[in-house]
């Protein structure tokens, strides 16, 4: 029997991603403070991708050390413009600053992955999209935000491109999954490499 897979998360996009690929993963909080654990890593001058990496480590490990038998994946993505981190928006306003930022030019989301297997980590994968923003108007960006806010409010970057979010965009390199915050591909072929799916 393979070891039950749990999701360091309770994100319902990664729960609905892994789900149709057709695993049953379990979702359990990691209750991870990302803020402060980002916030002091960009102070000592991590970059953006050891940021994700970290944060998806510090999820999986926190859930393994109560479920040790259990395969456990941590996940985080973080959107880099440049060296500058953006973080979950918290207001409305914050929401139209971050995409004023980001408007008319070409940022990067790196989604991580760590699995643990019995309390330690054992793969890793930090998977990079490329999504370059057009110079929409102050009008749309304003009706954007108001009409969406109830779910761009939970996304990094104050976006989500599986939504109206994709009229924002003028060009998007990077898979889908990762763009989502999860590198899919890489870890369904780790799987089917250890023989825990059917491939």
């Amino acid at each position: 029997m393979p070891p039950t897979l749990i999701l360091a998360s309770t994100s319902a996009t990664r729960l609905s991603m892994l789900r149709a690929a057709g695993l049953e993963p379990i979702p359990v909080a990691p209750r991870v403070d990302e803020t402060s654990v980002r916030d002091s890593l960009v102070a000592e001058g991590a970059t953006p991708r050891d940021i994700a990496d970290a944060l998806a480590e510090m999820k999986a490990r926190k859930v393994a050390e109560k479920h040790p038998d259990a395969l456990v994946l941590g996940c985080d993505q973080v959107l880099a413009l440049d060296r500058d981190i953006f973080a979950k928006p918290e207001t409305p306003d914050d929401a139209r600053q971050q995409l004023r930022q980001l408007r008319g030019k070409t940022h990067k989301l790196l989604s991580a992955a760590v699995v643990y297997e019995n309390a330690e980590p054992v793969w890793r994968h930090v998977a990079e999209a490329r999504l370059t923003m057009h110079r929409f108007s102050d009008a749309y960006l304003d009706d954007y935000v108001e009409r969406n806010w109830d779910s761009i409010r939970h996304s990094v970057g104050c976006y989500k491109v599986e939504e109206e979010g994709v009229r924002l965009f003028s060009a998007i390199a990077g898979d889908h999954f990762t763009i989502l915050g999860l590198p899919l591909l890489p870890l369904l072929a780790w799987l089917g490499n250890r023989g825990m799916i059917a491939t």
